[in-house]
């Protein structure tokens, strides 16, 4: 095994252990959260970082046997998270000073998908690969949409969960 093999198996090993984590939590938002549309919206992205371990294994599993990636393995489609209000249905608002569990929520999924944007941008820029670079650039591109989309959640309800709960930064 040379030394960009093994690279490429500890950073898919790595990133398999970053999803089976983003699942977990996703997991537990879900069963937390008091909201119908966030309890749907955290359950389907468990399921595309449960995708993405799939994914994951089965390079993982084509470089431990061929010493290569799996050309053929491709990625389900992703959970569409374009609405303006992504992740809560509006009627979080009604509680909004007291939904500190959602806020903490959404707080945590953006330092999680950050890293993991961050992780897949070094993985894909570090490899001779082109088609390692190409699943790690999709990987990447995947984790920014759950980003974006949980931070503009977060922009949306910032101020007035702030203001309901007497609280101003600053």
């Amino acid at each position: 095994m040379n030394e960009e093999h093994t690279r490429i198996t500890e950073g898919l090993k790595k990133a398999i252990e970053g999803e089976i984590d983003g699942y977990h939590f996703y997991m537990m938002a879900a069963r937390n959260t008091q909201d119908d549309k966030g309890k749907e919206v955290f359950e389907k992205l468990a399921q595309d970082e449960m995708e993405h371990v799939r994914f994951l294994g089965l390079q993982y599993e084509s470089f431990l046997q061929k010493g290569a990636p799996d050309t053929e393995a491709v990625l389900a489609d992703r959970v569409d998270l374009t609405d303006p209000s992504p992740i809560f249905s509006e009627k979080i608002r009604s509680r909004l000073g007291k939904a500190h569990y959602e806020m903490s929520a959404l707080s945590i999924g953006i330092q999680l998908e950050l890293a993991a944007v961050g992780f897949y941008k070094d993985q894909a820029e570090q490899s001779a690969d082109e088609t390692v670079r190409k699943f790690y650039t999709e990987l990447s591109r995947w984790e920014s949409g759950h980003y974006h989309a949980l931070l503009r959640q977060q922009e949306a309800l910032k101020e007035e969960y702030w203001a309901k709960g007497g609280f101003t930064p600053f």
